[in-house]
């Protein structure tokens, strides 16, 4: 084991490079390192090196791992710089540094406006602040949603480049605050964006200037020809959504509820530009520039001529971390077979997380970017042990079992980093790769011939129809999968540490079974030890918790009431028929409280607006709620207060002695605002908007 650990080692110095890189990443963004600690490490780094290596005593090779000591310090450095300076709030010119309320902003949007329900999106750069007679250079971006309203003409100016004045105030974009929700914050920030603006057609000025680069028009401008393309010929709108992502990952016209039965029956990853469309792009350019590389003096040619067509791809599909990488992989493939050399795949899979962490370092965090290494590792290492349990004569039968076994390899290290993520596991997976991926790779290598014949309007029809039936039967057919009983395992649980716990688990096994090592079974029964001992803490606690949770979901009244593992709903009706708002805000919070929906707990009691929980007293007051038939003036731990509820402070302090008020998310920023400035004048500053976030109260 030792042996072919060293072998790996040797044979992959990116391996070697990337590790203190990840880890000097991760140091500085949870550590916060000052500058000055990075650049003494770095020229620590460096100034080791120079003198080992200038004396000849340290040339010798059993002295060769202090030069180890300070590669690995000089990367970790390296790591260190790369996450403060892509980190925009430590720039001078930060926007956030500057920025004032009332301050005039001029902006450029830098994508093409993105259509949402009751408004557009776009991201924007601002590049100047306006304050008095004073103008500041400003480095930063912030998302701009443009109200639709009856300004149709001035929202059809905006574009990929427009201008814009405005003096509307930035507000940050902040998280919902729910337990367990999605990190959006963090998310924002990983892109420079801390700040968000809501514009009406009054509230801004499009400039008569454009602000655009070449390739980035370019680029759109092919991206939009070829959605034109799509859905001037694919009939019904899912399946053109669908094609769409397929095709160059434009997911604004995907259906939701379509994309949750890819999520759930484990084939997400074809929506997903990734190494499986870069694959079919090589193998076409291959096709096609295959005269070419059969001469000496055309090789190179073919080569950069691949190359760019590869790139040229992934920045279509939007530059995504995992179709960078297949890009940067395929590439070193290329270089390496027009230099007549082997690549080791260990060392490009390293080689190519390198560059991409030197773009943005901070798509370590990205689970897109996780998976698709984890997917690649995962075939590289599994794919030809799990290929030769069965030999099979029969080419097709052997072709299935090929397909089969590339599917089992790439779910094995992808699992733990799927269920952190998301909480699921879909049974039937291998069935659906079956099918969904070379149906999938068919539909991608019509829509690039449905694009090449577009200018033959009758032959685009026919392939347009075509499409539209296969991405139909294939959509069906995921549906089926989904609906078959016992299909996913859902609200599962896991932290960080049961993450390498489980890869643990897999390693030690893994190899076992491999290489039949004894002591590899024995690190893999140890990790599998120490995984359900830390679960079974994780369900001895989650069977001892009491808490009262109010949402904060936008015009919505939803608080849960939790006992061990059960939950007692009270609020809106439409917070749990609607799939999109259950699975947004409730869902991730009880999964992280392992806890689920019941009719009925212990020491629950509700009377009239009124509910006993565990003792404690907590008052719902409504729209349709009247102090005046409340229960007598009552002690209460809690009262909340939904649906701009038609009392004043006065009021409700005279019907209640109240410790604590709640605001939910129902109630109007106006009413809100009323209602603090009364609670104030009376005295009371205890209370809570969950504006900044759910309110959570311990009720042990």
């Amino acid at each position: 084991m030792l042996r072919q650990t060293l072998y790996l080692w040797k044979q992959a110095p990116f391996l070697r490079l990337v590790s203190p890189f990840m880890a000097g990443i991760l140091l500085q963004w949870y550590g916060a390192w000052p500058l000055a600690a990075d650049w003494i490490l770095f020229f620590a780094g460096i100034s080791g090196l120079i003198f080992f290596n200038s004396r000849a005593t340290f040339r010798q090779y059993k002295l060769g791992w202090i030069n180890g000591i300070f590669i690995n310090v000089l990367f970790l450095a390296a790591g260190l710089l790369m996450a403060y300076y892509k980190d925009i709030s430590h720039q001078q010119q930060w926007l956030n540094r500057v920025y004032n309320n009332n301050d005039i902003i001029a902006a450029t949007l830098e994508e093409p406006l993105a259509e949402k329900a009751n408004s557009f999106k776009a991201n924007a750069s601002v590049q100047r602040i306006f304050r008095n007679d004073r103008v500041f250079e400003v480095k930063g971006n912030i998302i701009v949603y443009f109200r639709k309203d009856s300004g149709s003409n001035q929202l059809r100016q905006l574009g990929y480049g427009s201008q814009i004045v405005f003096s509307q105030s930035l507000q940050p974009v902040k998280n919902t605050g729910n337990p367990g929700a999605f990190n959006y914050e963090r998310y924002a920030a990983f892109q420079g964006i801390y700040k968000q603006v809501f514009l009406q057609t009054s509230t801004y000025t499009v400039l008569a200037s454009r602000n655009e680069k070449w390739l980035t028009r370019f680029l759109f401008t092919v991206r939009e020809r070829v959605l034109k393309i799509i859905t001037a010929y694919i009939p019904g709108k899912k399946e053109a959504g669908l094609a769409e992502a397929l095709l160059v990952g434009y997911k604004d016209d995907l259906d939701k509820t379509l994309l949750q039965s890819y999520s759930n029956t484990g084939v997400v990853h074809i929506i997903a530009i990734s190494g499986m469309h870069m694959g079919l792009i090589y193998w076409l350019l291959n096709i096609a520039l295959g005269p070419l590389k059969k001469r000496k003096q055309t090789k190179w040619l073919a080569a950069a001529i691949t190359i760019a067509g590869l790139w040229l791809f992934s920045l279509l599909a939007g530059g995504g971390p995992s179709i960078l990488r297949s890009a940067v992989m395929f590439t070193c493939i290329v270089i390496g077979e027009s230099a007549a050399r082997k690549t080791f795949i260990y060392n490009s899979l390293a080689a190519s997380a390198f560059i991409l962490l030197c773009i943005n370092p901070f798509w370590l965090w990205d689970a897109g970017f996780q998976l698709s290494y984890a997917a690649v590792l995962s075939i590289v290492i599994f794919m030809k042990p799990i290929y030769d349990w069965f030999y099979f004569k029969n080419k097709l039968v052997d072709n299935v079992w090929k397909l089969v076994a590339v599917s089992l390899a790439a779910q094995v290290l992808t699992t733990p980093v799927s269920i952190f993520h998301f909480h699921q596991f879909p049974v039937y997976f291998l069935c659906t790769n079956l099918l969904a991926v070379p149906l999938s790779s068919l539909i991608v290598l019509l829509e690039i011939s449905l694009c090449a014949v577009s200018i033959m309007p009758a032959v685009a029809s026919f392939t347009g129809v075509a499409l539209f039936r296969l991405i139909n039967l294939m959509n069906g057919f995921i549906k089926y999968m989904e609906d078959m009983p016992f299909s996913l395992l859902n609200n599962l649980q896991i932290n960080i540490f049961q993450v390498l716990l489980l890869y643990g688990i897999i390693a030690g096994f893994g190899y076992w079974l491999m290489k039949k090592n004894r002591s590899a079974i024995w690190a893999g029964l140890f990790c599998t030890l120490a995984f359900f001992l830390v679960r079974s803490f994780s369900f001895i606690n989650a069977a001892n918790q009491q808490q009262l949770i109010v949402y904060n979901i936008p015009k919505h009244q939803a608080i849960d009431f939790v006992s061990g593992r059960n939950i007692v709903f009270k609020g809106d009706s439409d917070v749990l028929i609607d799939p999109d708002l259950r699975q947004f805000y409730l869902n991730s919070c009880r999964t992280a409280l392992r806890a689920d929906l019941t009719d009925s707990i212990e020491n629950f009691i509700p009377v009239s607006n009124v509910v006993v929980f565990n003792n404690k007293k907590i008052v719902l007051v409504d729209k349709d709620g009247d102090l005046n038939e409340a229960p007598g003036k009552i002690n209460t731990d809690l009262v909340i207060i939904s649906h701009d509820a038609a009392v004043n402070m006065a009021a409700l302090l005279e019907t209640y002695h109240c410790r604590r008020i709640v605001f939910d998310g129902s109630n109007s920023a106006r009413k809100v605002n009323k209602w603090k400035a009364e609670a104030a004048k009376l005295g009371l500053y205890c209370f809570y908007t969950v504006d900044n976030g759910a309110f959570v109260m311990n009720m042990d």
